[in-house]
């Protein structure tokens, strides 16, 4: 058994959600104020999380990771910010695509919006340099939570790219707003990758000592064993949300991307109710 930290846990969603960050933007499709938004929001996260540790106990190694995490995502954004005016390959070339399809049936010339396309751009290995040091942080909180080492780690790791994954897909959902006639395949990336984690997630919460003790009533949850089945409700749930939203995203609608985005929205709900619900009943 393992003790639970808010400290550790906002370290996982931060860094997970930073990863599948620079999943997104390799693809080199989304506008950068995308990524603007979401380096500012992993950052106060994990910022947020150091402030928790300064006021309740300190690890060492976890904090020191998390300084660098906190320092290479500042200089991603800061490398984002200044490059703006080159855009993103993709978006440039979706861009100057309409603009030639509205000129050639109106006749009328758009104006595009300036991006320079000699200009160096952005370049998405800072995300991922951002994302390792966050996720070393995970691993520094998770050996000091004790327990089985290797399974501890195990469920940290697996936790942060699960919950990163969903998190991720929701917020780039709505971006579809922003960016219209962005293609589909970012966001079919993030739905597919939370399928995928999904089943390294159950794995690692009903390895032994895990949730099958808890919906066995070997460790009581104080509920009557509610809160085991509720834990099982969530993980049924998340994964048929998943495959209904990735079934919406097959449909050629634009409102099919909007559908699916609703249906990450909630998967985001029970995605946390099978991991927050269970480090929080299995910790000593």
């Amino acid at each position: 058994m393992s003790h639970f930290s808010a400290v550790t846990f906002f370290l996982q969603w931060a860094a997970g959600g930073w990863f599948f960050l620079w999943v997104t933007t390799r693809r080199r499709e989304v506008g950068l104020g995308y990524g603007w938004i979401q380096r500012a929001l992993f950052s106060a996260m994990a910022i947020g999380a150091l402030a928790g540790a300064a006021v309740s106990r300190v690890d060492p190694a976890r904090e020191a990771a998390a300084v660098t995490f906190v320092v290479l995502g500042a200089a991603a954004q800061v490398s984002a910010v200044r490059r703006r005016r080159a855009g993103v390959a993709g978006q440039r070339a979706t861009v100057e695509r309409r603009s030639a399809r509205v000129a050639a049936m109106t006749g009328i010339d758009r104006a595009a919006p300036a991006f320079d396309a000699g200009a160096p751009e952005f370049d998405p290995r800072l995300d991922l340099a951002a994302a390792v040091a966050g996720l070393v942080a995970v691993v520094g909180g998770a050996v000091d939570a004790g327990g089985p080492t290797g399974l501890t780690v195990a469920r940290a790791v697996v936790g942060a790219l699960f919950v990163g994954a969903v998190t991720d897909a929701m917020l780039l959902g709505h971006w579809y707003l922003v960016q219209p006639g962005l293609a589909r395949g970012a966001l079919l990336d993030l739905v597919r990758a939370t399928g995928v984690m999904w089943v390294p997630e159950l794995v690692v919460w009903l390895w032994p000592t895990g949730m099958g003790s808890v919906l066995s009533g070997t460790i009581d949850d104080g509920y009557n064993g509610l809160l085991g089945w509720f834990w099982a409700a969530c993980v049924v749930t998340t994964i048929g949300l998943v495959v209904v939203a990735r079934q919406a995203l097959r449909e050629r609608e634009y409102s099919a991307v909007m559908a699916a985005t609703g249906l990450m929205y909630l998967a985001i709900l029970t995605a946390f109710g099978i991991d927050l619900v269970a480090r929080i009943l299995l910790a000593a």
